[in-house]
Order: C-alpha cells, then structure tokens, then sequence
C-alpha cells in the first residue's frame, strides 16, 4: 500500500461516523452505497445519514421512539414510519431501538436533581402482566408536574410505598410539606419510614385545599397515558426499562399547557441534557456532509 499524501484539499464533506476524523478515504461501494474507510480509528461506514450499524437515520429512529411513547403500537409506528418516510422496518426492529436508546436516555436522567415544590401526589395502579397483576406506582411533584418516581412491583405493601418515596426523595433532594395519596394504608407507614413525622400526609380523594380534586384527576389522567404504552409489555423486566423510558418522555420531551408550554423537566430546572429523541439517538455521532475534508490517494 502506498503512503497516503493528506495535502490535497478538496470539498469533500464526510467525516468518520465513529471517532469524527477527517482522514478519511473512498472505500469502493456496497449494494450501490459509497463506502468510507478511516485512517484512524481503522473502521468502514458508508456514506448514508443512517448509524454506524444501523440502516435507519437518527430522525427516523427518533421518530419511532415519539409516536411509541405517545401511545402508539409497535404496529402502529411501522404504519407511520411507512406513511411519512416510505419504510417499513419490523416490529423487532422498531422494539430494538426503543430498548437500546431508552437505557441511553434513562441512564443520563436518572443521574438529575430537580427544583421541586413542598406538595407531592402519589398513586398506583394495577395492570395484568405476564398473567399476574402488577402495580405502577407513581409519585409526582405539584408545582412542577415533574414525574419524581415511578415504581413497579408485584405487590403492595409498605415496602412499596417506602420505596417509592425513598425514589422520590433522592431526586427532588429534600423533603415536601405535604404528600397527597388515597387511603391505601401502606402509604402511612411508607410515607412515616422515609419522612418521620415532618411530612404532613393527606389520605384523601375528596379533600378540599389546594391542590384540589382536579388536579388529582389530570395526574390519574398522566397515569393512565402511561399504562397505555405499558399493555404492550408481556415482559416484566422489559417493562422496567419502558416505564423508565415514558418517565423520561413524559419529564423532559412532552410540553405541558399547564406549564405555558414548557416541560416539567425545564420548570424543575433538571438540565437534561436532551430537547427530544432525535438528541438521544444521535449523540456520540458526527454526521456525514458536514465538515471539509482532506483525501488521500492509495
């Protein structure tokens, strides 16, 4: 092989899509593709907006992500995918994404803290999974809306509850003055365990102080928009990971009109460092065409 000679300038816009360097080189083609070869990181790509390994660009797989935590059905994402952008990956495929870039997004979140208020809610509900009934709980903060805790398990016991509340705790960083819940008991000695005596428990449905009945209903409302995108869960395990993924959509990506048309996450002032799917899934990837680059001859 001979030397490569990197003083030629030419307006050549790719860069690696791996390691983001600009010696880079034409690397004969694939299914009609150009291909790229790096002289650093020693790796091919070719040259479509898709990612290192992936067929599919970013605004594609971010898409899909959005319309599955909006609701929607694997089933139904692939009916959307193929309206707007002509394409239909598989079911497993479109699964695959909203697993790998969820882990991403839920392990930058869950290293947050956020400016909460001194009311918080919290409430479960109880879905058949896998053939066994599974309980949600969620817990969430007045001022903000921001979704401080989401929990699952297979009972509902004081350990739950305690559980769910410890969640809580560690991401608004301080206690609350009030914590409204129904009358399930297991909140009593959850709430106590976590909280002593300082926090004043609310055991009501029908209690008339802000924050009143309605808001109760807008966060059954919350609850239920998240459990329609958790039926599709067979897995336990997996649904872990999903309920983690809704909490970040829901916190961060989805504006609320209670909040003039911010997020909880921007209200609460948490820093994510995401605006949407399409930030999760292409970060850690320079794009092709946009850098001026030096070509080799071999």
């Amino acid at each position: 092989m001979q030397q490569v000679d990197f003083t030629e300038t030419v307006s050549i816009t790719i860069v690696c899509k791996f390691c983001g360097s600009d010696a880079v080189i034409r690397y004969g083609t694939k299914e009609g593709v150009q291909q790229y070869w790096c002289y650093r990181c020693k790796r091919k790509f070719s040259a479509t907006p898709a990612l290192p390994g992936m067929r599919y660009p970013p605004g594609q797989i971010a898409a899909a992500l959005n319309a599955f935590y909006e609701g929607q059905s694997l089933r139904a994402v692939q009916r959307q995918l193929d309206t707007t952008y002509g394409v239909m990956p598989s079911d497993s495929t479109v699964y695959y994404w909203v697993k790998r870039f969820t882990e991403k997004a839920i392990d930058v979140a869950q290293e947050l803290r956020v400016h909460a208020g001194s009311v918080w809610m919290a409430d479960e509900t109880v879905l058949n999974m896998d053939g066994k009934n599974v309980w949600f709980w969620d817990c969430i903060d007045d001022k903000t809306r921001f979704l401080l805790a989401s929990r699952l398990s297979i009972t509902r016991g004081t350990q739950d509850a305690k559980a769910l509340m410890e969640q809580a705790l560690r991401v608004a960083g301080h206690s609350p003055e009030i914590i409204l819940t129904d009358k399930l008991a297991a909140y009593l000695d959850g709430i106590e365990l976590v909280f002593g005596a300082d926090v004043e428990h609310i055991r009501s449905k029908g209690f008339k102080i802000h924050p009143n009945t309605n808001l109760i209903e807008r966060f059954h409302g919350t609850i239920k928009q998240r459990t329609k995108v958790m039926r599709g869960m067979q897995n336990i395990e997996t649904a872990k990971i999903i309920m983690g993924g809704w909490l970040v959509h829901y916190n961060f990506f989805r504006p609320h009109e209670g909040l003039d048309g911010k997020t909880p996450g921007e209200v609460a002032q948490a820093g994510f460092p995401y605006k949407g799917w399409n930030d999760v899934v292409s970060e850690g990837y320079i794009p092709t065409e946009r850098r001026e680059v030096r070509r080799g001859q071999v």
